[in-house]
């Protein structure tokens, strides 16, 4: 490494595009130079080749667009659920746990073994309410995980079979 690389690295990987931006440029020339075929047909033949390569491109981008589209839509309706759920077992939990206070309360004018028992009772059930629902929304949201893991491989095998079939 020479001391004009130590004193200024590269930054970006926008320096590694511009020299095959600057490197296709000076094919191209040294193609137009050297072909064996006029300077008409040659441009003629580029620009066909141009017009080709930048459709394949703009479908590709298509695709790929449609199916980045698609996999938001999935990815949002998946959220939308699990916090539906997540909101559904939280409210289920906070009426479990409202109920057992309340039986508390009542319990507490009673004798002061009720009083033990009872919180005893309601704490396990408030903690297996707990576990349960927890239990279910980590499995939901596990398998909610997997298919999106799956959908965006088959989307990703698909832009690349989309990518390979176009060249």
């Amino acid at each position: 490494m020479n001391k004009a690389e130590k004193d200024y690295p590269v930054e970006s990987g926008s320096t590694f595009f511009k020299g095959i931006f600057i490197g296709g440029l000076l094919g191209a020339a040294a193609a137009l130079l050297f072909a064996p075929k006029p300077g008409r047909e040659m441009r003629s033949d580029l620009s066909d080749k141009l017009t080709v390569a930048t459709d394949k491109t703009k479908e590709v981008a298509g695709a790929v667009t449609d199916k980045t589209k698609s996999l938001a839509t999935t990815v949002s309706e998946k959220a939308t659920d699990l916090a539906g759920t997540v909101s559904a077992k939280a409210s289920d939990i906070f009426t479990t746990v409202s109920d057992s206070k309340q039986q508390i309360a009542a319990t507490l004018s009673e004798t002061g073994k009720k009083i033990g028992e009872t919180v005893s009772d309601a704490s396990k059930d408030v903690a297996a309410e707990a576990k349960n629902a927890s239990g279910e929304v980590a499995d939901k949201a596990k398998d909610a995980s997997q298919e999106l893991a799956d959908q965006a491989k088959d989307a990703k095998e698909e832009v690349k079979d989309t990518y390979k079939s176009s060249y």
